[in-house]
């Protein structure tokens, strides 16, 4: 009695694995090969904006009727800052509790209330450290409890959230394992095919598109709804693509609409697997651990790739760490020293549908990326700019700061002048020695107006 029964469970397993495959090649990995969509993402993301519509109405109802504040009020509501000149906040202080002269060349023990000031405000509103940390939502999507005080509002509120926490678990995150699977196999299967070849047109027509529809694949397996603006600005060879870097997923959000020759360190385990394969197929740019902090020897090697116009335009990201999604840090200068053109790209993600940033000080590789893959969806958009290049008796940390800004401007991100560095290391006693002349300055050039009069 028990072998009809299992022949039957053996079929329906069966005919069920046939029909998950059957649809996964027909409505994802086929469409990402030709680089189809069907619309379904887009349908998928205006539900959910319905969703989190409703959800963050009804909580906010419910807030207003127990007298519950939401939303976590903003630092700038505790200490208002004006911009003006160390000079001009010196005078001031001088001017309200000193009763000696404005101009006075001497140190005044009341100069030192605004470096004490300046220090508190910087301890109460860092603008640094802030930027390493998630940004808080002002509407709930169903994913965490994005707000800071957040309590339980109506029954219904707590199903929906254990129905989407069903469907993330349940059916996304296989099905996007699933593809993450599939994509990084083709990867790595077809960068070797192709590596086998002679050099010539059809290797490099054969290994452009291995590369871009393995990414698409990629692409799907974080169910990454992307928009990309001016398409005629895409990065040609023999040029530098830079963007600002919020996640190691920017890496597939670019190279899913383009061709580019990655530049980054040798890595061993499934990495390095990949990345000997890419190799073989593409002329990408590795460094050795050792070789990586040789600044003349990565200079000379990128230099030596674009001077070829016929490689492919280099992939960088010169912040040099990932940025929390808010705001754009200083750019290193190494990539803007080579001569060749910069084509800069802004990417700004839509953290409503998941947080793309990448805290590595707080979760592992394999970690982010299962939060990524149980999130609703990846929902960015891409800014192809205009290329630019470094004028005539331009420094290159000037060109690198312009080429920044036109990022920071265009994804409407703010733009800082602090290395993402501070991340890790302490600050640089070239930040310290700054304010020390601004203040020396002050005082030797009061001293000098008086001996000239």
């Amino acid at each position: 009695m028990l072998l009809p029964f299992d022949n039957l469970l053996c079929n329906l397993l069966g005919i069920s694995l046939t029909l998950w495959f059957t649809l996964l090649m027909v409505f994802i990995i086929v469409p990402a090969i030709f680089g189809v969509s069907f619309g379904i993402r887009r349908i998928y993301m205006k539900s959910l904006l319905k969703v989190f519509r409703w959800a963050t109405l009804r909580i906010e109802r419910g807030a207003k009727e127990k007298n519950h504040p939401l939303y976590k009020s903003n630092t700038n509501g505790i200490i208002a800052k004006v911009s003006t000149s160390l000079e001009e906040e010196i005078k001031e202080i001088r001017r309200s509790g000193s009763s000696k002269s404005l101009d006075n060349p001497e140190f005044e023990l009341s100069d030192i209330f605004y470096f004490c000031r300046k220090g508190m405000e910087t301890i109460m509103d860092d603008e640094v450290t802030k930027r390493f940390s998630a940004e808080e939502l002002e509407t709930w999507n169903l994913l965490s409890r994005t707000n800071y005080n957040f309590q339980h509002i109506s029954l219904r509120l707590t199903v929906l959230w254990g129905l989407g926490m069903l469907i993330r678990y349940g059916f996304l995150l296989p099905l996007r394992i699933a593809l993450a699977i599939t994509g990084i196999g083709l990867l790595v299967f077809g960068t070797t095919l192709v590596g086998l070849l002679p050099s010539g047109s059809c290797k490099e027509f054969l290994s452009k598109h291995v590369h871009l529809m393995c990414y698409r694949i990629c692409v799907r397996a974080l169910t990454a709804i992307i928009t990309y603006h001016n398409s005629e600005n895409r990065p040609k060879n023999g040029g530098i693509c830079v963007a600002n870097h919020t996640s190691p997923i920017d890496v597939i959000i670019l190279a899913s609409d383009g061709y580019y020759a990655m530049v980054g360190q040798i890595h061993g385990g499934l990495m390095g697997v990949i990345q000997r394969a890419m190799v073989k197929a593409c002329p990408h740019v590795w460094f050795e651990r050792s070789e990586i902090k040789d600044r003349l020897l990565v200079a000379k090697r990128l230099s030596d790739h674009v001077k070829d116009k016929s490689k492919l335009p280099i992939l960088i990201f010169p912040e040099g760490t990932c940025i929390n999604n808010t705001s754009v840090m200083m750019f290193k200068k190494g990539s803007f020293e080579i001569g060749a053109t910069v084509y800069p790209v802004a990417i700004k993600y839509d953290a409503q549908f998941g947080d793309a940033f990448w805290n590595s000080s707080k979760y592992g590789m394999v970690n982010y990326l299962l939060r990524m893959m149980t999130s609703w969806a990846i929902v960015c958009s891409v800014w192809y700019l205009p290329p630019m290049n470094r004028k005539d008796g331009e420094d290159a940390v000037v060109f690198a700061n312009r080429v920044k800004s036109a990022i920071a401007r265009q994804g409407g991100l703010v733009d800082m002048l602090w290395d993402g560095g501070l991340k890790r290391d302490r600050v640089k006693d070239v930040f310290k020695e700054e304010q020390q002349k601004l203040y020396s300055k002050v005082i030797a050039g009061n001293h000098e107006d008086r001996s000239r009069s």
